[in-house]
């Protein structure tokens, strides 16, 4: 997971040597760099060539991207995640709720730096991640989605 998370932090941090030297302008072509940038690593992981285009869901790399382009709302987000798993310990759920956070964070409480874009990336994050975790939800929906067992000790056999 970690890995995961230093993949989309470091494709996404790629667009400072891009920005400035090739532009050395405003904020929001720095945006655009890094947005690009951590979408073809969001998308590598979902789409591995070397695994016959089958990857993971991409929670953990679209988590180091957002740690790279806005540090506040990744923490929210981070927060979330855990108070929901501590709640429901469905982790598919944590994640489904922390990516929508992602959007709302940005929108309302962490917009002073935000651009539009930022906006629409929020709004494409709840729509992979309903593509993504779509047999999640159709199992959490049934009441057949297993549940992680946080702080319980595991009994010897």
């Amino acid at each position: 997971m970690l890995i995961d998370i230093l993949k989309g932090w470091t494709a996404t941090s790629l667009a400072y040597f891009i920005g400035v030297s090739t532009t050395g302008g405003p904020h929001s072509n720095l945006i655009s760099y890094q947005l690009a940038l951590g979408i073809a690593a969001v998308m590598g992981h979902l789409f591995p060539i070397f695994a016959g285009f089958r990857g993971g869901k991409g929670i953990a790399t679209l988590c180091g991207m957002v740690l790279a382009v806005n540090l506040d709302a990744a923490l929210f987000c981070v927060s979330v995640f855990i108070v929901v798993l501590l709640i429901t310990r469905y982790v598919s759920l944590s994640s489904i709720t922390a990516g929508f956070a992602y959007l709302v964070g940005v929108t309302f409480f962490f917009n002073k730096y935000t651009s539009n874009l930022v906006v629409i990336f929020g709004m494409l994050i709840c729509l992979l991640i309903l593509v993504t975790h779509q047999k999640n939800i159709e199992r959490l929906l049934k009441g057949k989605e297993s549940r992680v067992n946080l702080f319980k000790k595991k009994t010897a056999v």
